[in-house]
């Protein structure tokens, strides 16, 4: 199983759903806590579910059980709650609440999964915590740790920005 994350925010349709042909997912797995609002646009939740099934033929579930706690996520939401923290918390739930071994008993039979979240260039989610949780479970790991995520996170930028210039030296070039 492939496990991708995805932001419903500051995307567009095309980039969104390319990501998701890209994939090749067959799951949308949304852990938003909030996601029926009107700013929300084509990820509103009723929305989400529909152009899943009809442009990527995947299925759509919306999983609170993998969204962190109101008041955790508000405080991190209005920055009195550093990263950190955030993670910390977060972790700590999904531990309580046995949420790696439910999300294999509900979505084991799925190959590309793409999480959900709310990332921002400003902003990281808790899809990522959840991604690298499941990751680790898989590879029989043990559990997730901050700096594991940190450096991934490091891994892919530098990647990204390989990529990048990979193709700028490309278009110069041509």
């Amino acid at each position: 199983m492939q496990i991708h994350t995805l932001s419903a925010y500051e995307t567009t349709a095309q980039e969104f759903f390319g990501k998701l042909a890209e994939w090749d997912a067959d799951l949308v797995l949304d852990v938003r806590l909030k996601n029926t609002n009107q700013l929300a646009g084509f990820t509103k939740r009723d929305d989400l579910a529909y152009f899943v099934e009809k442009i990527q033929h995947a299925d759509y579930a919306h999983d609170v059980l993998f969204s962190p706690a109101t008041t955790v996520l508000e405080r991190y939401l209005r920055g009195t709650m550093d990263w950190e923290d955030f993670f910390a918390n977060y972790h700590r739930e999904m531990v309580q609440r046995d949420a790696v071994p439910q999300f294999f008993e509900k979505y084991g039979r799925y190959q590309s999964v793409a999480i959900v979240g709310t990332a921002t260039q400003k902003r990281r989610s808790h899809v990522e915590i959840l991604q690298q949780m499941i990751e680790d479970s898989q590879a029989g790991l043990p559990d997730t740790a901050l700096e594991q995520v940190t450096a991934r996170d490091e891994a892919a930028d530098a990647a990204r920005e390989a990529e990048k210039e990979a193709r700028r030296h490309h278009r110069k070039s041509a």
